[in-house]
């Protein structure tokens, strides 16, 4: 299972992702408000159409009628069917058999109905009190026009179209109006961390200025257990420092980009991340070829390997070993840690994504690792599997 290429995903992605997924739903159910309302005005437009053509229609039935009376008094006179130029008509007996059709239509005839439409005619039925002929039902046929029909959707098309686009207006001012609470909240969240990292670096680094100026061999083993402690404790602020003051400011700050010795910023993190290691009685395994160059910035190709190198000691099983190997054109950090699921590697990248809470941290840090890969165009391929630890590779163009 690989991720390549992942993007970052910031607050205002986050918003944005929140704004498109609202408006969208809102967009479906006013869609089908809409759907349903056109189909309420379409059938009432229809069955106006209808009542205001069955006046016409039975006028022409009563025509129809009275010449079927006369032609069955008459029959030995007179042979012919009445027919009209301004109508169509047909008579069926009891058993709904067609006696006689001058209909355009004959098979799309239903006797249990009044008036309806088929096929663009009307046809209207009725039923007569005597028998004519033979003839219990009487269907006269007209055709439909088709202007109610455009008439009706041209006004669905107009005012549809505008309840929509009012409807969605007032759904992005309602989404944006709801937002306003939480950008707020963030916008007060990011102050803070900014202003507590803030705080946080100067004791930090004091801390570890003054415990590398400490030498731990003139001291008691108790007390050098001691300060190594709180030297894990101060590296460990440290970093999280870093990550949180890398989000605050890296759209802020210009990338100074150089060609950055890999192999010596390799070791020189290793050297600082193996205190961290001891905590948990991690072995480091390398295997880092010297002269492998990359122009980068330092300080953010510091970043991806420090977060890779954390989560390895972070997730990483008591006694495990960690595995670092460089060569031109790719970086390789494993582990024999906890291990991800292949659900778990599609969200390793989220921002706050945590599988673990047991372990620490925010779920930054991989998602520092994607921001500096999609702006320097390295590929990360993640492979892991449960309970048996994690891959990260790191390819880049030589």
């Amino acid at each position: 299972m690989s991720a390549s290429n992942a993007t970052a995903t910031g607050i205002n992605h986050s918003e944005r992702i929140t704004l498109v997924r609202f408006v969208g739903l809102y967009s479906f159910l006013a869609l089908m408000i809409l759907i349903l309302g056109s189909t309420i005005y379409f059938k009432l437009q229809k069955d106006l159409m209808l009542q205001t053509k069955r006046l016409e229609l039975e006028e022409y039935s009563k025509e129809l009628i009275d010449g079927l009376k006369l032609l069955h008094i008459y029959f030995d006179r007179y042979r012919t069917y009445p027919r009209n130029p301004m109508y169509r008509s047909a008579i069926y007996d009891a058993d709904h058999i067609q006696i006689f059709s001058t209909l355009k239509y004959p098979e799309g005839v239903q006797l249990e109905k009044v008036i309806y439409t088929t096929d663009g005619v009307i046809q209207y039925v009725h039923v007569l009190d005597s028998y004519y002929l033979g003839a219990k039902y009487t269907v006269v046929e007209i055709d439909d026009d088709g202007k109610w029909f455009a008439r009706t959707w041209r006004s669905i098309l107009i005012y549809g179209g505008l309840f929509l686009t009012v409807f969605l207006a007032a759904g992005v001012m309602l989404v944006h109006l709801f937002l306003a609470p939480m950008r707020n909240a963030i916008h007060l969240l990011d102050r803070f961390i900014k202003d507590t990292t803030h705080e946080l670096n100067t004791p930090v680094s004091a801390i570890l200025s003054n415990i590398e100026m400490i030498d731990t061999e003139k001291v008691d083993p108790k007390t050098a257990k001691k300060i190594k402690r709180i030297e894990i404790g101060a590296r460990t602020i440290s970093t999280i420092y870093q990550d949180l003051t890398y989000l605050a400011l890296n759209h802020k700050i210009a990338s100074m980009n150089h060609e950055v010795d890999l192999s010596r910023l390799i070791k020189e993190r290793i050297d600082y991340f193996k205190i961290l290691g001891e905590s948990k009685k991690i072995s480091f395994e390398t295997d880092i070829q010297n002269g492998v160059k990359l122009y980068i910035d330092e300080n953010k190709i510091a970043r991806l390997v420090d977060n890779l190198l954390s989560n390895a000691i972070k997730y990483n099983r008591r006694g495990g070993k960690i595995v670092i190997r460089l060569a031109p054109g790719e970086l390789l950090v494993k582990d024999t840690g906890i291990g991800m699921s292949e659900e778990q590697i599609e969200e390793v990248f989220k921002r706050y994504k945590r599988f673990d809470s047991g372990a620490g941290g925010f779920g930054i840090g991989l998602n520092i690792v994607a921001m500096i890969a999609k702006e320097y165009d390295l590929q990360i391929e993640i492979s892991s599997k449960k309970g048996h630890g994690s891959e990260v590779f790191v390819k880049w163009r030589v």
